[in-house]
C-alpha cells in the first residue's frame, strides 16, 4: 500500500497513469491486499499491479525520495549491486540468499557470479573496448559497424562470435518523430510533405549498406501489423464512428510509404512535397521556403544524441534543402537531450518504442491524449486523437485474442493515418557478437538473445 501510493503521486509518469486507474486500495490482512479498479473496464490493470515495485517503507526516505544517490536500493532479485563507479561502471554479484532459487521459473537464468556494466562516453571508443576483449556481449545495431568493423584478428581466429538471429516479436517503431506541438508540424500537410521528401532507398545505400528493411508498422513484422491488410470486420466496426482519422488506402491494407528512385534527387517525390507545401501556404522565395502568412523563412531543428543520429540527420537536411527548408543539426551530450526530450523542447528528433505482441497499458504512455499533455511521458509526437484513445481503450477491454489484435491493428491504422513521424528502419534479423567464453541456449527465444539465460563456458 505504501509503494502504490508513493509511485501513484510521486513516481514517473507511467506510474502515475496506470495507478491512477485504481479507486480504491485496502490491507484485507497481513498477507493481502485489495485493489478495486474502475469505473473504466482494464483486463490489464491487475497484471499491471502484480508487477509493481515493491518499495520497502522503513529504507525509503520521503523527504528525498526523488533525489539521486550512491546508496543501494533494498531489492529482492537474483543479484545485489556490489560495487559502483560512477560514470563508470556498476557491478552485480549474484545473492546466494535469492528466494526464488530453485523455482522452475528461474532455472536455467542467472548463471553469472558477477555481472558488470560498462558506460562508455564514445561509441567508436565502446567498440574499441569490445576488441581488445574488455567486455563480453555486445547486439550492434549499426549496419556500417557491422558491415565494415568486424573483421579484425580475435573474430577471425574464433575469439569472438558473430551471430545473427531470429526474432518472433513486433519490430516496434523506430522513426523521426514530428513535435505536433509546434505550429508548423500541427499542419498534417507539412508533416506529410516531409515524409515524401524523405529517400530511404537513398539513405540505406549511401549509409547503411542496404542492410536495413523499412519500417511501416508501429507493430511491424507482426499479427499486430496493419500493414498489407485489409480491415477485417471486427476492424471495420471499430473504426466505423472514426473514419474521418483514417485514410481510406491504410484501411483497405494498400497503403505503402513513398517510394523513389534512389537517387537522392526523386522529382516525383519532390513535386508531392512542393503541392502540399504550397497547399499549406509555403511557397519558395529565393531558394528559401516562405510562410505565406508571416514571410518568415521555415527553419526546423534536428535534436540529435549521437553521432548516427547526426549523421543521418545531416543526409536528410541534403533532401530538405531541395524546397528551401533549413535544417539546423543540432548535436548535443545526453543530459541536455534527455532534459530537452522529458520537456518535449525540440522539433524532430529520432525515437524508438518498442512493441509486444500484448501490447497494454503503455500505449496510453505513448499515444494518449492525456500523455500529450503531460511532461516526461513518450508521447513525444504530443498526439492527441480521439480515435487513438478509443483503440486503446477498446485493446484494454478486449475479452478473446481476436477482439485483441482487431483493436491493435486498428490502432495502426489510426497512428499511421496521422503522419505523425517518418518510420525509419530495423533490422531483419539480430545481430549479437560475443566472446567465446560465454554460451547461449541453442533455441533462441521470440525476444532473441536473452543474456540472463547466458553462462560463462569453461
Amino acid at each position: 500500500l505504501f509503494s502504490y501510493e508513493l509511485l501513484r503521486e510521486n513516481g514517473r509518469p507511467n506510474h502515475r497513469t496506470f495507478y491512477a486507474k485504481v479507486a480504491n486500495a485496502t490491507i484485507v490482512d497481513e498477507r493481502t491486499i485489495r485493489f478495486e479498479i474502475g469505473p473504466e473496464i482494464d483486463r490489464e490493470m491487475p497484471l499491471i499491479l502484480g508487477l509493481m515495485p515493491i518499495l520497502s517503507e522503513a529504507a525509503t526516505d520521503l523527504e528525498t525520495f526523488s533525489d539521486g544517490g550512491l546508496t543501494p536500493l533494498l531489492g529482492s532479485g537474483p543479484y545485489t549491486i556490489a560495487d559502483v563507479d560512477p560514470g563508470a561502471s556498476i557491478t552485480y554479484q549474484r545473492n546466494p540468499d535469492y528466494w526464488a532459487d530453485g523455482l522452475s521459473v528461474v532455472r536455467g537464468t542467472n548463471n553469472f557470479a558477477e555481472i558488470r556494466y560498462d558506460y562508455y562516453r564514445d561509441g567508436n571508443t565502446m567498440l574499441e573496448a569490445f576488441k581488445r576483449g574488455l567486455y563480453d556481449i555486445r547486439p550492434e545495431d549499426n549496419p556500417t559497424r557491422w558491415a565494415t568493423q568486424f573483421d579484425f584478428p580475435a573474430v577471425r581466429n574464433g575469439e569472438i562470435l558473430r551471430e545473427e538471429l531470429d526474432v518472433g516479436v513486433p519490430r516496434g517503431m523506430t522513426a523521426l518523430v514530428f513535435n505536433t506541438r509546434r505550429p508548423i508540424f500541427s499542419d498534417p500537410r507539412v508533416r506529410r510533405a516531409l515524409i515524401e521528401l524523405f529517400d530511404f532507398a537513398w539513405l540505406n545505400r549511401t549509409l547503411y549498406h542496404e542492410l536495413y528493411a523499412r519500417t511501416a508498422s508501429f507493430y511491424e513484422a507482426s499479427e499486430l501489423s496493419a500493414r498489407g491488410r485489409p480491415a477485417d470486420a471486427r476492424e471495420q466496426e471499430l473504426l466505423a464512428p472514426w473514419l474521418d482519422y483514417v485514410k481510406p488506402d491504410v484501411m483497405d491494407g494498400s497503403f505503402t510509404l513513398p517510394e523513389t528512385d534512389g537517387s537522392g534527387r526523386d522529382r516525383a517525390g519532390l513535386r508531392r512535397a512542393t503541392a502540399l507545401l504550397n497547399e499549406a501556404g509555403y511557397r519558395a522565395v529565393d531558394g528559401r521556403l516562405v510562410s505565406d502568412e508571416t514571410g518568415e523563412p521555415v527553419e526546423i531543428e534536428f535534436l540529435a544524441a549521437t553521432p548516427e543520429q547526426e549523421r543521418l540527420a545531416l543526409a536528410y537536411r541534403q533532401l530538405l534543402e531541395r524546397v528551401g527548408i533549413a535544417l539546423d543539426v543540432r548535436l548535443v551530450d545526453s543530459a541536455q537531450y534527455q532534459r530537452r526530450q522529458t520537456d518535449y523542447d525540440f522539433d524532430i528528433v529520432q525515437n524508438h518504442w518498442f512493441a509486444s505482441l500484448s501490447p497494454g497499458n503503455e500505449q496510453l504512455f505513448y499515444w494518449g491524449s492525456d500523455a500529450a499533455r503531460t511532461e516526461g511521458t513518450r508521447n513525444y509526437p504530443g498526439i492527441e486523437n480521439p480515435a487513438v484513445d478509443a483503440m486503446i481503450e477498446a485493446m484494454l477491454a478486449a475479452h478473446t485474442r481476436e477482439d485483441f489484435v482487431a483493436a491493435v491493428r486498428a490502432l495502426d491504422r489510426v497512428l499511421i493515418s496521422g503522419d505523425y513521424v517518418i518510420p525509419l528502419f530495423h533490422l531483419p534479423r539480430q545481430w549479437v557478437a560475443h566472446t567465446a567464453r560465454v554460451s547461449r541456449p541453442e533455441t533462441t527465444s521470440l525476444f532473441g538473445y536473452i543474456s540472463e539465460t547466458w553462462w560463462e563456458t569453461p
